[in-house]
């Protein structure tokens, strides 16, 4: 492995500050797996947490100044992006430990201990790519160290330290940190404005997307008119061309699984994997959880859950669920992910979720402690007379959703945030 400067840690202590997040519990896995002496700590327990603590890593539930070790040194502390300023386990950071620094940082750290880096950029996608292109890797006898931010059906986890020189990571946008990034391969799904807001504005968000082409060796993309503006002068950019028999099936979410796994499959190869092999390999994917999971099926109801929280997400679900299940009658249950999201594309999600038979708006997932002006009531009343606001009363709405059905009917859960947490109960009560 290479020299990426966290190595002396090893005689010291790393402590991971909100190591729970999506974007954290994998690099504390990673440097478990490496042998590091590592510590985390969380506001809540989650089924992250617990994963972590059962490995036998010391993890506190609550942030506290107490939390962090005192007279060990040298002492790094990495922060999700979701911990602020004030948060006082981080003060006490600054006083004790020789260097902090941002989860993307930590990330681009971990990277650079690796031969190979394979970077999956992208407003849309990078999940599916990066674990299909593990999946691939996998499946052809090779042991990538990576990083998926989502949970891959039948995976123990979603992280891992792996035996080679291999390192394939998504590489979020959200908080800039991805510049940082020096990838031997970059893979670019799509670009659009999503997280602008938390950088400066969409100028930024481009820049930022350029630099970490410029810092990439070679670039792999999908047809798409603004990564081919931002690659127009990289030596070794090359844009692919999707085969229509990666996946059979004809729905347009098919033809968004299709670009996925090409764009995986070109990986796979330009990494010593014979294409027939990688795409076959692809055609064995489990999935990912969360991305058009089936939870239950009757003769009067279908339960299918997607993480759809941006316009073209819910656009490309709403899409192929109705060319999948024409004669059902379609109710979306939708929440809102970040008050900044919302505010920046209200008109975008009034007009594909006003698609749907009947939309029931939870409240505004707030991510990073967000508030705003704009709310679910301001899309309930936008998308109009089919739409209606719903708490986050579960056991209730579902309760609700259950007693006026509509046969056969299709219930959409769409969101990246804790909506998720009425599928069970949803479950419970069509099981009755």
């Amino acid at each position: 492995m290479n020299n990426s400067g966290i190595e002396k840690y090893r005689d010291g202590h790393i402590h991971f500050i909100g190591c729970g997040g999506a974007g954290m519990v994998g690099l504390v896995q990673i440097m478990h797996e490496l042998g590091y002496p590592i510590s985390g700590s969380d506001m809540i327990s989650s089924p992250n947490t617990e994963f972590l603590s059962a490995q036998g890593i010391d993890i506190s539930i609550g942030h506290s100044a107490k939390n962090l070790p005192d007279n060990i040194s040298p002492l790094l502390v990495v922060r999700s992006s979701a911990v602020s300023d004030s948060n006082p386990e981080f003060l006490r950071a600054l006083q004790l430990a020789d260097l902090t620094m941002l989860r993307g940082e930590m990330l681009a750290k971990i990277a650079d201990l690796y031969t190979t880096i394979v970077a999956v950029a992208g407003t849309h996608g990078k999940t599916s790519v990066t674990a299909l292109l593990v999946h691939i890797l996998q499946s052809s006898g090779l042991n990538p160290g990576y990083m998926v931010g989502g949970k891959v059906n039948t995976w123990r986890q979603s992280a891992s330290a792996g035996e080679g020189t291999v390192f394939i990571t998504e590489s979020d946008e959200s908080d800039g940190t991805q510049v940082y990034m020096n990838p031997s391969l970059l893979l670019i799904t799509n670009i659009e404005g999503d997280h602008s807001w938390t950088l400066g504005g969409e100028d930024v968000l481009m820049q930022n997307f350029a630099k970490i082409a410029n810092n990439a060796s070679a670039v792999i993309y999908n047809r798409s008119d603004i990564p081919e503006e931002l690659l127009r002068n990289h030596s070794n950019a090359v844009e692919i061309i999707v085969k229509k028999n990666i996946f059979r099936d004809k729905t347009d979410w098919g033809e968004f699984q299709k670009e996925n796994a090409n764009i995986a499959v070109e990986a796979a190869v330009r990494l010593g994997v014979e294409r027939i092999v990688a795409e076959c390999e692809v055609r064995k994917f489990p999935g990912v959880l969360r991305r058009m999971t089936l939870h239950f099926q009757s003769n009067d109801a279908l339960l299918i859950e997607d993480y759809a929280h941006h316009p073209t997400e819910v656009r490309v679900a709403i899409c192929a669920l109705r060319q999948r299940f024409p004669k059902h009658h379609m109710r979306v249950v939708f929440q809102p992910h970040r008050f900044a999201r919302l505010a920046k594309y209200i008109d975008e999600f009034a007009d594909e979720l006003s698609k749907a038979d009947k939309v029931l708006i939870a409240p505004v997932f707030a991510a990073w402690q967000e508030s705003g002006d704009i709310d679910s009531a301001n899309l309930a009343e936008k998308i109009g007379k089919n739409a209606s606001i719903i708490s986050d009363q579960w056991s209730v709405e579902a309760l609700d959703i259950a007693e006026s059905l509509r046969p056969p009917e299709l219930i959409a859960i769409f969101g990246a945030g804790d909506v998720e947490q009425i599928i069970p109960e949803l479950i419970l009560q069509l099981e009755r």
